[in-house]
């Protein structure tokens, strides 16, 4: 890349984070006053948000896809208030081109509906199934479900981690980043453990 094609980059990296386009650190004028306290408990923090009515929770969703050992494939972050279908296929979007060895997902209860069918046709050939593990009808309580709780065990594996702990991020592409480095630390420390004596 010469040094023209970066100055064009770095210009436009600049407007886009509402910085003039010389650099030198200044602000654009519509930009002034970013040191204020917010308006509003909402205003301005932590980029998309969205509240889900059903499952109650405000701000955003993790959407993981793991192997059976829990280790992370493919993570996305959506705003709270995108269903868990809508959310799974932009995550299993990319079994088209990947994956190719894999026949079988396991998912719960919400992932039901239209989405088993749209994951079948995802592939012409090499077909994968979503089979949904549903909880036994009239049991109270907490219920060990087979499979499911593989992923439930790497929720509990990211929240060890304290910028996963709470939702911090901005942009929902450096939450799945940070995911991605935590997964990544997790199978570093796995992999030294086993190969030290």
């Amino acid at each position: 890349m010469d040094l023209a094609s970066r100055r064009d980059l770095a210009t436009h990296a600049r407007s886009i984070a509402g910085r003039c386009a010389g650099g030198h650190g200044q602000t654009a004028p519509t930009q002034r006053g970013d040191h204020r306290q917010p308006i509003g408990q909402d205003h301005r923090k932590r980029g998309i948000r969205g509240f889900d009515t059903y499952k109650r929770i405000k701000g955003r969703k993790r959407h993981i896809f793991v192997d059976t050992l829990g280790l992370i494939l493919t993570v996305v972050v959506t705003a709270a208030n995108v269903q868990d279908r809508d959310g799974a296929k932009l995550l299993l979007e990319g079994l088209r081109q990947q994956f190719s060895r894999l026949r079988r997902i396991w998912a719960d209860g919400a992932y039901g509906g239209d989405l088993i069918a749209w994951v079948w046709a995802l592939r012409p050939r090499r077909k994968v199934c979503l089979e949904i593990v549903k909880r036994p009808t009239g049991v109270k309580g907490f219920q060990l479900l087979p499979w499911r709780w593989i992923v439930e065990r790497t929720f509990g594996w990211l929240g060890r981690y304290r910028r996963l702990s709470k939702d911090y991020e901005y942009l929902t592409q450096t939450s799945e980043a940070m995911i991605r480095v935590a997964m990544i630390h997790l199978m570093v420390r796995r992999l030294a453990r086993l190969t030290c004596f």
